[in-house]
Order: structure tokens, then sequence, then C-alpha cells
């Protein structure tokens, strides 16, 4: 399939699946006039990069996923340590980002909170 149908099932802008392409985590086929050929398997491949994208993965960790899964032979116990670490920081990034969301959260509900009491005096 074409890279509009891909888009238009994934909800992928075009521009952002030859991104993908670009940075190894997509290889679609070539036809001879060099228009992208998509398959089912692609597309389940760009609906993980969106959702791994859209939760804050870093394009360079979804690659080692997607590495992984296609050869996982060439990964060693020490690529396992450092791709767990990889994975520890980033879930410690996620960790403080939830933090202070949720301070800012607390923080406007008071001001609301406050707002509304000066509104009714």
């Amino acid at each position: 399939m074409r890279i509009g149908e891909v888009a238009r099932r994934t909800g992928v802008a075009a521009r952002m699946l030859r991104y993908y392409e670009t940075q190894g985590l997509l290889t679609p086929r070539r036809h001879p006039n060099g228009y992208r050929d998509y398959t089912e398997a692609d597309v389940r491949q760009v609906e993980i990069i969106r959702d791994l994208s859209a939760s804050g993965v870093p394009t360079r960790v979804i690659k080692i996923v997607i590495d992984r899964e296609r050869d996982g032979n060439a990964w060693t116990s020490a690529c396992d340590e450092l791709f767990a670490n990889m994975v520890r920081k980033h879930v410690a990034d996620i960790e403080m980002k939830i933090a202070c969301l949720s301070m800012s959260r607390e923080s406007l509900t008071r001001l609301l909170h406050d707002a509304g009491q000066r509104l009714s005096d």
C-alpha cells in the first residue's frame, strides 16, 4: 500500500513516516519507480512506533527495541544491561515529569479555588 494509505490508517503524517524511515525505524519495500510499498506488518510497526513516541519514548530507544525484535541474536547480556539502564533512565524522566505536572495541577486548582473564593465575597 502507498504512504497516503498508511498515513490515513495510522494517523501518522506521511512526512513522519519518511522520518521513521530515515531513522531506521521502518523499512518499506520500494517499487522500481521509487514509490514506497507498505505491508500490513509495516502498518503494525508504525502503530507501535507512534504509540511509543506519543508516550515520550525517544526514537533512539524505539530503534533499539525494533532492532532487537528484528535480530535478537545480535544482543549480548552487556547490550541487555545497557538497554535496561536506558529504560530505567527514561522511566525516571517520566516519573519526574509526572511529579511536575501533578504540582502544576495542584497549583492551578488552588488558583481556581482562591479565585472562586474572591469572586463569591
